[in-house]
């Protein structure tokens, strides 16, 4: 802890805006260390906790705004580049969207302590069309919590963090086995991750002119067009392709039993 205290020191700002910046791009950097570490410096007195604040706010703020008007512009396809990462990309963005479903707007409050979320929720909110300074407003409140609650983390457990990593350095050998332990299981646990979803990886689509035939072929008693676009790209007023029906995605166990059992589905969405 107190080498991790003394990089932070001696970098000063400029390392607290880089990984918080990074953070705020969608870069797997490890922020909130980074924020408890400069906790504990300005409780050493090396670095001033304004200072430290005002960079840590500015930087989230400026990667969020890049992602908001990014996610405006680029839409989903933004969100799938960043969703990348992650074994099931739809179940990805699906979750991000069902954060919004529940919550609503203020979602971004809390976005920044749930992993996953913090990527995606400036984005998302981009590509929602949510108005910016609504987005601005909240966006600076989830800022400021997120790094008011880990520069205080840092700030009160100094010592204690101290004592537990020299213990963890004379403890050397064990902590390499224990490392070791940890990364065999992480490997094994995305190998399972990557056989469970091997199946989702390709999804079967039809060519609109095929469909088209098909319903010109008098196939419309048995074949229904369900719009299954997700909360913040649809509402009442919004326009749907003729002849389909609405389901919502996040009622699908619901909307499932109210359909009928003979017919043939076709699904779109944004």
């Amino acid at each position: 802890m107190n080498d991790l205290v003394a990089t932070v020191a001696r970098h000063g700002y400029v390392l607290t805006f880089a990984f918080l910046f990074g953070q705020a791009m969608g870069l797997p950097l490890p922020a909130s260390i980074a924020m408890i570490a400069a906790g504990a410096a300005i409780a050493a007195h090396t670095l001033v906790a304004t200072n430290v604040l005002l960079a840590a706010v500015v930087a989230l703020l400026a990667g969020d705004i890049i992602q908001f008007w990014l996610g405006r512009y680029t839409g989903w396809a933004l969100l799938g580049v960043l969703c990348r990462l992650s074994m099931n990309p739809e179940t990805c963005m699906l979750r991000a969207a069902e954060s919004f479903y529940k919550r609503g707007k203020a979602t971004l409050i809390i976005a920044k302590f749930v992993p996953g979320l913090n990527t995606m929720a400036a984005p998302l909110s981009g590509s929602m069309k949510m108005r910016f300074g609504q987005f601005l407003l909240l966006d600076s409140a989830g800022a400021l919590l997120y790094t008011t609650i880990y520069l205080l983390v840092g700030y009160v457990s100094r010592d204690f963090l101290a004592a537990t990593l020299r213990n963890f350095y004379a403890a050397g050998r064990v902590m390499e086995v224990l490392v070791a332990i940890a990364i065999v299981v992480y490997a094994a646990y995305w190998g399972r991750q990557i056989i469970k979803y091997r199946a989702y990886n390709v999804v079967p689509r039809i060519q609109v002119a095929e469909l088209a035939a098909r319903l010109a072929a008098g196939g419309t008693d048995k074949i229904k067009i369900v719009d299954v676009r997700s909360h913040g790209y649809y509402d009442v007023g919004a326009e749907r392709i003729h002849g389909s029906i609405r389901i919502e995605p996040n009622h699908l166990d619901e909307e499932i039993k109210n359909l009928p059992k003979d017919a043939e589905f076709y699904l779109y969405c944004t």
